[in-house]
């Protein structure tokens, strides 16, 4: 999946601190999910690997991980079910 850029940010205080802007017009709203009643969004903040122009030294990715659902523990689970 190609990755989505949603933001960058800027080291400062050697890098104690690490102040970013987020568009939140960016986020996809398929990866904003709700639990008890407040919307969530997992963010990646990662470091660039050269400093850009504008002194911009991280960027953010929206984090596109879903797991997998797994099959083989429902149907070990089918075949584990004795009938008797």
């Amino acid at each position: 999946m190609d990755k989505i850029y949603c933001g960058s940010g800027k080291g400062k205080f050697e890098n104690n601190l690490i102040e970013i802007n987020l568009c939140l017009s960016d986020l996809p709203k398929e990866h904003i999910f709700e639990y008890e009643g407040k919307k969530y969004i997992k963010i990646k903040v990662c470091k660039k690997r050269e400093i850009d122009k504008f002194g911009k030294t991280h960027y953010l990715e929206v984090n596109t991980f879903k797991p997998e659902k797994k099959q083989e523990e429902s149907q070990s689970k089918k075949e584990n079910d004795l009938p008797f």
